[in-house]
Formats: C-alpha cells, structure tokens, sequence
C-alpha cells in the first residue's frame, strides 16, 4: 500500500469556499507520508457553522460550533494499518472567524483544522496538557510538511 492509493472522499455541504477534490487528495496524502502511516480510506466533509453546531450537540452534548469534528472507525491493530481511519467535518466559517480574530491566515487555519480532525483519526487526543502538547507538535510537523510540498489548502471564496 503506498500512500497514492489512497481514497479520499471529498463532499462540501458548505457555501462560504470552493475547494478542490485534487486539494484535499494532495493534503491527505502528505499528511499519511509525514505521519508514515498507512490507510486505505478517508472522508473529509467541509460544513456551515448550523451542521457542524448540530453535529456537536448530537454527538458531544454541546450545541455550539466547533472548529472541526472526528469520527474514527477503524484503528490500528497489532501493526496492521487501518482500512478506513474515519470521516472529519470541518466547518470553513469557523476557521474564517477565528483567523480574523487572530489575524492569522484563513488557508493555515482551514489547513490546521483538517490535519487536527485527522489526527484525532490516527489516535491523538487533546483532552489532557500532555497530549495536547504532543498534539500541537504533530500539528506543527504536518504543517511545516505541507508548506515544504506547498499543499496548504488555497479555498476560493464563494460570491
């Protein structure tokens, strides 16, 4: 299995951006590689801020919007890599906010957001300082990687 075999399921139920099948394809790819890790399936969904508060309440009892939400289905076992890590909802509108906010760019955070959903994938967590720490480094290292193979998501905003 080598990491451009993998598929990557792409759907926007969003009309903030325009993003690319090609785009995610070539972040999630990167993202296998500097993680050396291997799978066969993932899904990435992009949401409004009403579908992703949704998702929050149903799933995590908090009717607020989030930034991105993961749900892992297959993990890995005994070395056997997983057939499909899960599906990540990712919410365009609040990364738009938080990097006017923050004044930092739109496209890292969008960026960001995606690589943390699919982190949480793989098994990392945020919960405790620990690995949250641990979190943020593997965040930045994803990060410094797609910058390095220039695969930062680039959205095109919608009119």
């Amino acid at each position: 299995m080598t990491t451009s075999e993998i598929t990557t399921y792409f759907k926007s139920d969003q009309d903030l951006v325009s993003i690319t099948n090609d785009q995610i394809e070539t972040l999630v790819k990167v993202f296998a590689e500097s993680m050396q890790i291997e799978f066969d399936e993932v899904s990435i969904h992009f949401v409004n801020k009403a579908k992703i508060t949704s998702l929050h309440g149903i799933y995590f009892q908090d009717e607020t919007p989030t930034d991105c939400i993961s749900f892992p289905i297959d993990s890995i076992h005994d070395n056997v890599y997983p057939k499909v890590i899960g599906e990540v909802f990712v919410c365009p509108e609040v990364a738009l906010e938080y990097s006017k906010e923050h004044d930092i760019s739109f496209e890292s955070e969008l960026t960001l957001y995606v690589i943390h959903g699919l982190l949480h994938l793989i098994g990392y967590d945020d919960i405790e300082e620990t690995d949250r720490q641990i979190m943020r480094e593997k965040e930045a290292y994803v990060m410094k990687s797609l910058q390095s193979a220039n695969a930062l998501l680039l959205p095109l905003f919608s009119l």
